[in-house]
């Protein structure tokens, strides 16, 4: 039986698979999510635990005997018994399956959509309702595949059905509200029977569903924001000796809000407040164009007549540059949504590089006979991705190419993916679907 520390932060819906597989297997592990055993952001950048965990990500596992995984799906494979991974060979690859299905079909949506509910993520309307949409396919697939079923693979319960469980947690606590989920009967049933077992009750305790949709909470989302110049601002106050007394109010304002900041201890909260890199952008001087600036215009305004003129108007040929980038291996594109589910992970995958660019990445053509390609827009001459390790993930299946700005070329593709119609020549697919990423 494999025992060990798991080493994690409160309430990581990834830790969950993990200890509620152990649950089932009857393994002993211990959880290290809290100081002084641990101390996320801290703990996990020390060189003892970067040479066990080299990516130095959580949870992350430590048997007693001193082997050592990463990964939640890997630990919890690792914990479970041998009736959760499969108990022939046909099982075990169908539950595989549903762990990968979780994964790239449930995570993505589910964290655009939830994430801004949280206050970690800003709210981006596009992107919420279609990832609304994508959800609601999800549960389709789920729904139907469960209607003569009890569980997802065979008549026990395994890892396919812990694994979805869990990444479909925060749907149901923040968002799936009644009248969303009233139509997947067969996915409400399997999902209340899950989390009603004691396997799962001694890991996730009780589980309310959701009443009423979360919404985007701006207020939360600000306060959950590195206060990077709150030093800054406090140096320059003696400068203004005419309003002393505006200073001293304004440094009794600051110091509620910094203990706000670190009594915060929701599980994504808590990445939030993680150590920042440096950025890798200080490195450039402050350009003309304001690109939240454009962002606004482009969201809220007619993108032909009012957000094209503008981005033409003020876009800054030594700041910024423009690229054209086309995914490597359209013979494996499949179904179309598994096409798109490709882009949001990407997207997700980029979060914090959303400040230094914007792009319109376009799927054209239909099942079984697709391609994805789009225009990025960065900070800087050079290729935004090779900049940050944290965004090299997927930008390596792209073939990119540099756009000469003043070319027509450019210009007719900037006019075509930003408003998403158009003859787009080059591609030889009608248009299905785009993205934005902003």
């Amino acid at each position: 039986m494999a025992n060990g520390t798991l080493y994690t932060y409160p309430d990581n819906w990834r830790a969950f698979k993990p200890l509620i597989a152990a649950q089932y297997s009857g393994a002993k592990i211990k959880v290290a999510s809290s100081p002084p055993q641990f101390h996320f952001g801290q703990t996990n950048k020390t060189p003892d635990f970067l040479q066990k965990f080299p990516i130095g990500k959580v949870p992350a596992f430590q048997g007693d005997d001193g082997f050592c995984l990463f990964e939640s799906n890997a630990i919890a494979h690792y914990l479970a018994s041998e009736a959760l991974r499969g108990s022939t060979k046909e099982a075990a690859a169908q539950v595989l399956q549903w762990v990968s299905f979780a994964d790239s079909e449930i995570v993505p949506p589910a964290s655009t959509w939830v994430f801004p509910t949280l206050g970690i993520m800003q709210y981006n309307k596009q992107a919420t309702e279609h990832a609304k949409e994508e959800v609601r396919k999800v549960l389709s697939v789920l729904n139907e595949h469960l209607h003569t079923r009890t569980f997802l693979v065979g008549e026990r319960l395994t890892l396919a059905d812990i694994t979805v469980v869990c990444s479909l947690l925060w749907l149901y606590k923040q968002v799936l509200e009644p009248s969303f989920r009233q139509s997947f009967l067969n996915t409400n049933r399997w999902f209340i029977t899950c989390i009603n077992q004691p396997q799962f009750k001694a890991v996730l305790g009780e589980v309310k569903l959701c009443e009423k949709m979360a919404q985007f909470d701006a207020k939360k989302f600000a306060e959950l924001q590195p206060k990077k110049e709150a030093t800054p601002k406090k140096e320059k106050a003696p400068k203004e000796s005419k309003q002393p007394e505006k200073k001293e109010k304004k440094e009794k304002e600051e110091k509620p809000e910094a203990a706000q900041e670190e009594e915060m201890d929701e599980c994504e909260a808590v990445l939030a407040s993680e150590p920042k890199a440096k950025d890798p952008f200080a490195h450039l001087t402050k350009s003309t164009f304001v690109l939240d600036e454009f962002k606004r215009k482009y969201s809220n305004e007619d993108t032909l007549t009012v957000a094209l003129p503008h981005f033409w108007e003020h876009f800054d040929r030594e700041g910024y540059s423009i690229w054209f980038g086309e995914y490597r291996f359209p013979e494996e594109l499949a179904m179309t949504f598994m096409s798109c589910n490709l882009i949001t992970g990407m997207f997700q995958r980029l979060e914090k590089l959303r400040k230094n660019a914007f792009a319109s990445v376009i799927l054209f053509g239909t099942n079984n006979d697709s391609s994805i390609s789009g225009i990025w827009i960065f900070r800087g001459q050079d290729l935004a991705f090779t900049l940050c390790e944290d965004w090299q993930i997927d930008y390596e299946s792209y073939a990119w190419r540099k756009l000469d700005v003043d070319s027509d070329e450019c210009k007719t593709m900037v006019k075509e993916y930003f408003a998403w119609e158009g003859e787009f020549k080059h591609v030889g697919k009608p248009f299905n679907q785009g993205k934005i990423f902003k």
